[in-house]
């Protein structure tokens, strides 16, 4: 039956203080969904290559509307290489798939927050501004798609999710192998047995630094282009000289601006690695057996090459690496790109698209009625509109990104002091290390704080 009288703004006022649970999925259907009033409406933080390939899953869903979008880049290819980015790039893409001038262009992303019209944000900014963004954005009441990593320090993590539960906003990490069959079926296999008892698990990561060519790839400092406002791209950061290098997706490569492809990928398998051991609440008690090859770079600081292991209480290692450092004695299971789990009667692997087992009918097994199942998402844009509407949590909460993205941090940290750390999940301090606690937060730069 219809029902006129409720709008989704209404409903969302009415509703902000309820408990968030585990929703059974199910699209929420809008009252008269081509109706304005009943449509959630998201502003983009980040329109380069991240928000802009996002864009289009959202523009796609009849019950969102894009009403407005912020870059500090206001537009040009020059030093991002690839297609043109920006905000003005962005607005007209919105523009003319609404095919009117609904949409509004910012550079600073509080103007965005502030609009009382916008009912969530997405974030497509590099990582240091991750933290920054999300908290304005969830004590605005907005809620949030945040695009993984989540954060650029644990202390940063830890903020996030505190201003999230607080405000009691629905926030979504763009971790989305969450929402890939093979991650969940080979979790649930692990999670139900059904390779015995879990010991180790692998999460094999890319390595190295991308050339993405020589005009995007220099590194001498050159005038700031028209229409970049590269002070507040800066924004927390450290001061530092302008250089085609040190931005676009380059930024990646920089340990002020993030991790490497440690933490890029941190978001992603180590996320599905603790989704199948349990452990997506918590984290290991030790950092063990780093070895790391750093970049040797003008600008690029990050390591190429790295391992570390993972040491939980259960006793299950969790190796996470961009090669197979493993002794040659332990390398009776492949090492593989994607997550490796292996138990004492087998293994289970999944990476994008894929997965196999050692006992290949495991792969097709009915599960029973009191099987394990893990929460079920087959699209991780459509689960995070669905949960703005039943306000219930989303397949990939900030607890459990953060918990996630705190390996490859632990890493980085014991990686770069080069000697092993005794970490407590439940304080999340590291144990009789006073220049390895120092690196679980940053400085920022003024007037920025959190």
């Amino acid at each position: 039956m219809r029902q006129s009288k409720t709008t989704r703004r209404s409903f969302l006022k009415k509703t902000a203080g309820a408990a968030i649970t585990v929703p059974t999925i199910a699209t929420v259907p809008l009252f008269g969904e081509d109706a304005p009033s009943n449509k959630a409406t998201i502003g983009f933080v980040g329109t380069g290559n991240n928000g802009t390939n996002w864009m289009g899953r959202f523009l796609g869903d009849k019950r969102m509307r894009v009403v407005a979008v912020c870059d500090v880049n206001k537009e040009g290819p020059g030093y991002w290489g690839g297609s043109v980015r920006g905000r003005e790039p962005a607005i007209r893409r919105v523009n003319g798939h609404y095919k009117d001038k609904g949409c509004a262009g910012y550079e600073d992303f509080r103007d965005v927050i502030g609009r009382k019209d916008v009912d969530a944000i997405y974030i497509g900014t590099p990582d240091h501004w991750h933290a920054l963004v999300a908290v304005h954005a969830a004590k605005a009441k907005k809620d949030v798609y945040g695009q993984k990593p989540l954060s650029l320090t644990i202390a940063e993590g830890r903020a996030m999710v505190k201003a999230v539960e607080e405000n009691k906003i629905v926030w979504q990490t763009g971790s989305q192998q969450r929402s890939d069959r093979n991650f969940r079926r080979a979790c649930e296999l692990v999670r139900n047995g059904r390779i015995g008892k879990l010991h180790t698990v692998l999460c094999g990561l890319p390595g190295g630094i991308p050339d993405y060519g020589k005009t995007f790839n220099k590194t001498e400092t050159v005038p700031v282009p028209d229409g970049f406002n590269f002070d507040m791209w800066l924004g927390p950061a450290p001061e530092a000289e302008f250089c085609p290098a040190r931005v676009g997706v380059n930024f990646r490569w920089i340990l002020d601006y993030s991790g490497g492809q440690l933490t890029d990928w941190g978001g992603h398998h180590p996320d599905c690695a603790q989704w199948g051991m349990g452990t997506e609440r918590t984290g290991p008690v030790a950092i063990k057996n780093q070895k790391a090859t750093w970049a040797k770079h003008p600008v690029y600081n990050t390591a190429t090459e790295y391992y570390f292991e993972c040491h939980y209480a259960s006793g299950v290692k969790l190796l996470i690496s961009n090669r197979d450092n493993r002794p040659k004695d332990e390398r009776e299971v492949r090492w593989r790109g994607g997550v490796t789990f292996i138990g004492e009667d087998g293994w289970v692997w999944a990476d994008r698209g894929r997965h196999d087992c050692s006992n290949k009918a495991l792969l097709k097994e009915e599960r029973g009625p009191d099987a394990i199942r893990l929460y079920q998402s087959d699209n991780h844009v459509r689960n995070f509109i669905d949960s703005m509407f039943s306000r219930k949590e989303t397949v990939a909460p900030i607890e459990v990104a953060h918990r996630s993205i705190s390996l490859a941090h632990l890493g980085n940290i014991s990686m770069r002091l080069g000697r092993d750390l005794k970490w407590d999940p439940a304080t999340e301090k590291i144990a009789g290390d006073k220049s390895a606690n120092e690196m679980l937060s940053r400085a920022y730069r003024k007037p920025w704080v959190l």
